[in-house]
C-alpha cells in the first residue's frame, strides 16, 4: 500500500506523465464518475475484490489516469461523497468481508479532494455479493475464471499481512525504546541470553523480521516507530479503558506504538488492581493475584499476535471491577472456535509475527498456552476465564475471584505426590466446588473432550484417585466430589457430610427416576437402589425419603424392611 506522503508525491508528476504510466500490481487511478453513486460504488467494490485477490494496494479515486497535467487530470471526489459511507458498502457486498481504509487528500484542483481506499491482500478467494471476482495482475483487474480461482486456492491457503516488506532503511523504521522494550519483554519469559546479546540487526534476523537488510511488517509491529507503523497499517491501534460502569470509563490510553510498549502499558495500567497477595499454606507462602501474571500476559500476547490487523478496530482492553475483557479484531480461523479453543491444533493468523515472537518464547506453537491461562486461574479454585466470538472481534473475559487456599493445597499436595492434576482434571474439580454434580455429557462439553475420552477421565478420577464419586447408572450416570474431598474443600458448606445443594440435588434426581420408572411401569426403588443413586448412607436416604413423602403426594411407600420400595403414582 502506499501512504498519501508517497500519493502527494506521485500527483506531482502529473505535470509530465498521465496517472496510467504511474500505475503498477499495488496502485491505481480512478476518475470519479459524479454522475451516478450507484455506478462508482460499484467500481469501489470491485476494486477493493481486485486488490483484495491481488496482494493488496492502493486504490486514488479522482483523477483521470490518461489526462496530463494536474489541472485536467485532477478532477476531485464531491464533498457530498461519504468515506464512511463507502467502507460500509465495501463491507456488506463482499465475501468474504473486505475492510478497507479510506483517506482524505486536500488538492488545490477540482473539487479540494481525492480519496485513497488502501485494501490489504487477504487470505483465499474474494468475490461481490453476487460471486463476481476479480483479480489484480499488473495493471489490470482481470476476471477470473474457474481455473485461476483453483489455482488461487490451492496456492494461497493464507496470505500472512506480517510478511511483506516495508519499504526504508530499517534503521530509519526501529524504535530504540521499543526494541528495548523487546528485549525487557523476552528476558522475563527467559528467552535465550545469546540471542538477547545479538546487535539489533543480528536478533531482529535471527527473528526473521530481516532479510537482505528490509524489514518486514512483524519487526515493525515488535520494535518499530508509531509512525512507521500506521504507514504499514492503517488501522493498526491498541486502547485500554479503566470502567467505572458498562457505559463510563475513568481512564483511557490509545497508542500505535509498538507490540512490547502496549504490552507494558497494560500491564502497567493493570497492576494497581492486581497486586500479590502472600497467604500462608501449610508450611509454604503462596504469591497470588486476582488476575494471574501468566494468564494475563498469554491473553495479551495471543490478542496482539491473533489481530486481523486489516479491520478498523483496536487491540482493546477495558478493565471493570470485577473483570477485565480484552479483544481483538478478526475472527477465528482455521476451524478454531470457542468450543475446542483447548485442544484444537494451533492456527496462526500472522505466520512471520507469531514465528518472532515463538523465538523470544513470548509464544508457543505447541497450543499450551489457552491451557496455561486455564491452569493458572484452575489451581486456585477459580473459573477459568470465557472466549467469545462477537461478530468480527474476539473477546476473552477474565473474572476477579477468591483464592481458594483449600483448593491450591490440594493441587500442591498432589504434585508432591507426583500427580500432577492436568486441565481436565481441574476443570472437573473446580466445577464440583460450585454445583452438586456433573454428568459426562456435560463434563465432556466443559472440557472439550470426546464422551467416550472424558468418561475414562472420570473414572479415573473415581477409581485410581478418589476425587469423585459415582451415582446412577447407564445414561443416568452422574458425578458427585468424594465425600472426604468435600469436606477438605469446602468445609465451610458441609453439615453432617451433605451439602445443601446435593441434598436437593438428590431430590431431583431420585424424583426423576421414580418418575420414569412410573411411566415404563417399572417397580420403584429399594432403598439400597437409592444409596447407589444418591451415595448417602442409611440414615440421610431415610431422611430423604421422608422429606420427598411429605412434599409430594403421589410418592408411595410399600412393603417393609429389604423388600420395602419407594414408587411414584400419578394416581
Amino acid at each position: 500500500m502506499h501512504s498519501s506522503r508517497e500519493i502527494a508525491q506521485l500527483l506531482d508528476r502529473l505535470e509530465n506523465s498521465p496517472a496510467s504510466s504511474l500505475e503498477s500490481q499495488h496502485l491505481d487511478f480512478k476518475q470519479w464518475n459524479a454522475r451516478s453513486l450507484d455506478d462508482m460504488v460499484k467500481l469501489v467494490v470491485e476494486m477493493a475484490v481486485c486488490f483484495a485477490n491481488g496482494g493488496g494496494g492502493t486504490v486514488v479515486f479522482g483523477v483521470n489516469n490518461q489526462a496530463l497535467g494536474r489541472s485536467d487530470a485532477i478532477l476531485g471526489v464531491p464533498a457530498e461523497v461519504d468515506a464512511g459511507r463507502l467502507k460500509t458498502n465495501v463491507y456488506d457486498r463482499t465475501d468474504p468481508k473486505i475492510v478497507p481504509d479510506f483517506e482524505e487528500i486536500n488538492v488545490p484542483e477540482g473539487t479540494g479532494r481525492i480519496l485513497l481506499m488502501h485494501v490489504t491482500g487477504g487470505a483465499g478467494l474474494y468475490t461481490d455479493s453476487g460471486g463476481t471476482a476479480k483479480i489484480r495482475i499488473g495493471t489490470d483487474c482481470q476476471p477470473m475464471t474457474g481455473s485461476m480461482r483453483e489455482k488461487l486456492l490451492v496456492g494461497r491457503s493464507e496470505t500472512d499481512p506480517t510478511a511483506a516488506v516495508v519499504p526504508g532503511a530499517w534503521t530509519e523504521l526501529v524504535s530504540p525504546s521499543a526494541m528495548e522494550a523487546l528485549r525487557d519483554l523476552a528476558a522475563r519469559e527467559k528467552a535465550p541470553r545469546e540471542m538477547l546479546q545479538l546487535s539489533d540487526e543480528d536478533l531482529l534476523s535471527n527473528l526473521g523480521c530481516l532479510r537482505q537488510g528490509a524489514l518486514n511488517r512483524a519487526g515493525l509491529l515488535l520494535c518499530g516507530k508509531a509512525e512507521a507503523i500506521h504507514e504499514a497499517f492503517t488501522s493498526y491501534v491498541w486502547t485500554y479503558l479503566k470502567m467505572e460502569s458498562d457505559t463510563i470509563y475513568g481512564d483511557r490510553r490509545d497508542g500505535r506504538e509498538a507490540l512490547p510498549i502496549a504490552l507494558r502499558l497494560f500491564e502497567d495500567r493493570i497492576s494497581p488492581d492486581n497486586p500479590i497477595r502472600t497467604l500462608e499454606i501449610g508450611l509454604v507462602h503462596a504469591e497470588v493475584r486476582a488476575y494471574p501474571t501468566v494468564a494475563l500476559r498469554e491473553v495479551l500476547l495471543n490478542a496482539m499476535c491473533h489481530a486481523d490487523y486489516r479491520l478498523a478496530s483496536p487491540i482493546l482492553v477495558k478493565q471493570f471491577p470485577s473483570k477485565i475483557e480484552i479483544s481483538n479484531p478478526g475472527r477465528f480461523i482455521g476451524g478454531v472456535t470457542p468450543q475446542n479453543i483447548l485442544h484444537h491444533p494451533p492456527v496462526a493468523r500472522n505466520p512471520a509475527l507469531v514465528d518472532a515472537l515463538t523465538k523470544l518464547r513470548l509464544v508457543n506453537r505447541s497450543n499450551v498456552g489457552i491451557g496455561r491461562v486455564y491452569e493458572s486461574f484452575l489451581v486456585d479454585g477459580k473459573e477459568p476465564p470465557t472466549v467469545a466470538e462477537a461478530g468480527e472481534v474476539i473477546v476473552v473475559s477474565l473474572l476477579k475471584q477468591e483464592f481458594s487456599p483449600e483448593f491450591r493445597s490440594l493441587v500442591a499436595g498432589e504434585g508432591k505426590r507426583g500427580r500432577i492434576l492436568g486441565v481436565d482434571e481441574l476443570l472437573v474439580l473446580q466445577f464440583l466446588t460450585r454445583h452438586a454434580e456433573i454428568e459426562t455429557v456435560y463434563a465432556a462439553d466443559l472440557c472439550q473432550r470426546p464422551e467416550n475420552a472424558m468418561r475414562s477421565t472420570l473414572s479415573r478420577m473415581e477409581g485410581e484417585y478418589r476425587y469423585l464419586e459415582r451415582g446412577g447408572t447407564g445414561r443416568g450416570t452422574y458425578w458427585t466430589l468424594h465425600r472426604d474431598l468435600r469436606r477438605r474443600l469446602l468445609p465451610e458448606s458441609t453439615a453432617g457430610g451433605i451439602a445443601r445443594t446435593d441434598w436437593e440435588a438428590a431430590k431431583t434426581r431420585v424424583l426423576s427416576v421414580l418418575r420414569q420408572k412410573a411411566r415404563a411401569n417399572e417397580p420403584g426403588l429399594r432403598n439400597s437402589d437409592l444409596r447407589a443413586l444418591t451415595r448417602f448412607d442409611r440414615n440421610q436416604v431415610f431422611r430423604l425419603m421422608r422429606e420427598l413423602r411429605d412434599e409430594n403426594q403421589q410418592l408411595k411407600l410399600t412393603g417393609r424392611g429389604q423388600g420395602a420400595r419407594h414408587a411414584w403414582s400419578d394416581q
